[in-house]
């Protein structure tokens, strides 16, 4: 299972906020180039951009510094945030992003989620699963429906899609635990790749997401405040896979 760092761009800066809350802002690096190449040297084969101003927005706003990251760091980049449209999306691939993550377009807009699993290959493209109790959120995690996640992930399955992060909303940013029923309940239904978030605090958490089936973990609070070491979690899971 892949430990893949979050870096979360509002302003151009590396930061993390508490449960998806704007207001909740914790500002960790003004570059955040040197953010993903503290990662990349701790062994991450993969980082996890979100653009928090595209996010919100409903456009990308911080796609210049996501590229600079792409082609300075070496390892696959997946950039979320603002990106509902086929032409947005083929920028960001072209900007070299290896997959763009796709939310509120899934629900508002699945046709581009299926034209883009059909031109670009589903290997490109990621949804996410934002959900608060649930119910699937929007907009940034601003806009709240009345989607169930499951339907959410039934719906992308049909239009070509193969790979999900599921995020608990309630829990990111909370340093408490990930919400192992709703993963357990999602590698169950998703048959490619399924990439869990929210709550991840301890090698613990992420050793208890690999047994579930996780195929990655995305961690950020954590990983910043030093509540997890990157090098310890990704050898743990080594040794783990290893004995398995």
């Amino acid at each position: 299972m892949e430990v893949i760092p979050a870096i979360d761009l509002r302003d151009g800066k590396c930061v993390r906020l508490f449960q998806g809350d704007y207001a909740k802002e914790t500002v960790y690096a003004a570059d955040p180039l040197e953010v993903a190449k503290r990662w990349v040297d701790a062994g991450t084969s993969r980082l996890h951009v979100v653009d928090l101003d595209g996010a919100k927005a409903g456009a990308p706003a911080n796609l210049e510094v996501a590229g600079k990251i792409a082609a300075s760091s070496g390892v696959p980049v997946q950039l979320g945030g603002g990106i509902r449209s086929f032409e947005i999306a083929v920028n960001a691939l072209s900007a070299g992003i290896s997959r763009v993550m796709i939310g509120t377009a899934a629900i508002e807009s699945p046709d581009f989620v299926s034209r883009l699993c059909r031109e670009r290959g589903p290997e490109s493209v990621v949804v996410t699963v934002d959900a608060r109790d649930g119910w699937v959120a929007t907009d940034g995690w601003t806009s709240d429906t009345r989607v169930a996640a499951t339907d959410l992930v039934d719906q992308m399955k049909s239009a070509g899609v193969e790979n999900f992060l599921y995020t608990d909303i309630s829990r990111d940013g909370t340093l408490t635990e990930p919400n192992y029923a709703a993963v357990t309940e999602m590698v169950d239904r998703v048959e490619g790749e399924l990439i869990a978030a929210g709550g991840i605090s301890s090698i613990d958490h992420l050793l208890r997401l690999a047994e579930i089936g996780a195929s990655g973990a995305v961690v950020g609070t954590a990983l910043y405040t030093g509540g997890i070491d990157l090098v310890a979690a990704i050898e743990a899971l080594s040794t783990k896979a290893d004995t398995c």
